[in-house]
């Protein structure tokens, strides 16, 4: 019987083995196929055990079937559940439109899965042995699941279009010739994309995808000792959450949901540099136990990202460097112990709002975390600390740290102008602390008292003038613009009138200093 006959007719090809029509027969049906002998082990696709002719279809028949299968029995609507089975040749449904439900479990691939330009409503392939998937520009009105398979040679989803949920649940992806593990740029994903205890082999590129709403990487193991990324993907798009947190191991559990006590935890752990720069995050991006192992040379990327909140709170990178350079966030959640040492730390022109630290990070850790970022001395990431605990009514903090900032300018300093900032820093503190400044006037007014007491003050005029008082005529000269009456009506020469030259000078410098410092107080209260 001819295939074209065998359609139209419904009727069993001729050619067809034992299992393939068994498999046509379920396909009219709409019944799951199941070929698996319970032997778990046996069953295993990942394994090595062999499986003979009985459990082995051929990937035309499947094809046949997809595209062009037999009508339904009636009542039933036809669909492709295959379970333990082999499928030997190419699956190639490139540029085809799959109209039927196809539901793999357990199977086991001899040549790589063909699917590009394909449409399907939904495709799952689950814990099924694939060489390779090449499926780029995919389109599927609803999910795709690749939830605990494995494929050798790796997956190609470029420019694909996942109408709901991509799943990748547990799967084990090796490079392929490029060194990717998952190719999956430009791709767009309508709801999540799962890949929770994903092991990848190779550079997992997302380069440009959009995520419509969270992307879960919880608990996945990224290695690539053979290039400088383990995760490419800048000008990622994530409407709400990217995830690089722990997941729960051997539970069953919701995606996301909280594990339950005792329940074993496998971190997100990444061996090769990771790129996200340019990204865009609804919610957040969570950092949460996350392990990053870099060398020298590689790097936790995070430039000119934008995100309502970075939940820094991993373990502190042994190597690498983090870099923030432009990145804009409204809340840092952040620990002392997740930053990197000085030189590995870049953090020029990050903004952020509000700064929400997880347990411990007194201020002087704080200015260690700002002057890690500035191997050479830059303004910028000290204001922007100062700013932030203004707006949190931490003022006297904000003092301190612009008060290190002037500590540190000082050291880019030459010699002269160096010695002019110790000395402003032993007086005045650069005038951040005021109550230093009225310290310094009381004991220059007690001193120059004593000193003017012994003074020769010969009146300027022979006539009326006031009593002499070298604690008045002192105090006069201290204070700017106020008139005590005593300056105007004595006469000092030689070394008082320079004595009285130098305290006019630091009158002026440590009243304003004083003002300052109050005019701060009352604004903030």
């Amino acid at each position: 019987m001819t295939e074209g006959a065998g359609i139209r007719s419904g009727d069993l090809p001729d050619d067809l083995t034992a299992a393939e029509a068994g498999m046509w027969q379920a396909f009219r049906n709409g019944t799951a196929y199941d070929l698996s002998s319970g032997d778990t082990v046996v069953d295993d696709p990942h394994g090595g055990h062999p499986w003979g002719p009985e459990r082995t279809v051929r990937a035309r028949i499947v094809c046949w079937l997809l595209l062009d299968g037999p009508p339904a029995l009636a009542g039933r609507v036809s669909s492709l559940k295959l379970t333990g089975v082999q499928i030997s040749g190419t699956l190639d449904l490139a540029g085809g439109t799959v109209v039927p439900y196809m539901e793999l479990k357990g199977c086991r691939f001899e040549r790589e899965v063909l699917l590009p330009e394909a449409r399907f409503t939904t495709a799952r392939f689950v814990n099924c042995s694939v060489p390779r998937l090449e499926a780029a520009r995919v389109h599927t009105e609803g999910d795709l699941h690749l939830p605990r398979c494995r494929f050798h040679n790796g997956v190609r989803l470029t420019d694909a279009h996942i109408g709901t949920d991509l799943l990748m649940n547990q799967a084990i992806v090796y490079r392929d010739r490029s060194g990717r593990s998952i190719a999956a740029d430009g791709m767009t994903v309508g709801q999540d994309l799962q890949a929770e205890l994903l092991e990848s082999h190779g550079e997992l590129s997302l380069r440009s995808a959009t995520i419509g709403v969270s992307l879960s990487l919880r608990g996945a193991r990224l290695t690539n000792p053979y290039t400088r990324l383990a995760l490419n993907a800048p000008q990622l798009t994530v409407e709400r959450t990217l995830y690089l947190t722990p997941a729960g191991v051997g539970a069953s559990m919701l995606s996301g949901a909280t594990p339950a006590r005792g329940t074993r935890i496998q971190r997100f752990e990444c061996q090769g540099g990771v790129r996200l720069d340019d990204g865009r995050f609804g919610d957040a991006v969570d950092l949460e136990r996350a392990r990053f192992t870099f060398t020298d040379e590689q790097e936790l990327s995070l430039r000119r990202i934008q995100a309502p909140e970075l939940r820094f709170l991993g373990e502190k990178p042994q190597r690498g460097k983090v870099v923030l350079s432009g990145a804009r966030v409204g809340n840092l959640v952040d620990r002392a112990s997740a930053w990197p040492g000085p030189g590995n730390l870049h953090m020029g022109g990050f903004a952020y709002e509000n700064l929400v630290p997880h347990g411990p990070f007194p201020l002087a850790e704080r200015l260690e975390w700002v002057a890690a970022a500035t191997a050479e001395y830059n303004p910028e990431p000290y204001e922007r600390l100062a700013a932030v605990l203004r707006a949190g009514g931490e003022d006297e903090d904000a003092r301190e740290v612009l008060l290190a900032k002037q500590r540190r300018r000082r050291e880019s300093l030459p010699p002269a102008a160096k010695l002019w900032g110790y000395v402003q820093d032993w007086t005045v503190a650069y005038g951040y602390r005021p109550g230093r400044a009225a310290v310094w006037m009381a004991v220059l007014w007690a001193a120059s008292s004593v000193a003017f007491a012994h003074a020769s003050h010969p009146p300027l005029k022979g006539g009326d003038h006031p009593t002499w008082n070298p604690a008045l005529f002192a105090l006069d000269l201290l204070l700017p613009v106020i008139d005590l009456g005593q300056v105007g009506f004595w006469q000092l020469r030689g070394g008082w009138q320079w004595l009285a030259a130098a305290m006019v000078l630091l009158g002026w410098v440590l009243a304003t200093t004083v003002a300052a410092g109050a005019t701060r107080l009352l604004r903030r209260n």
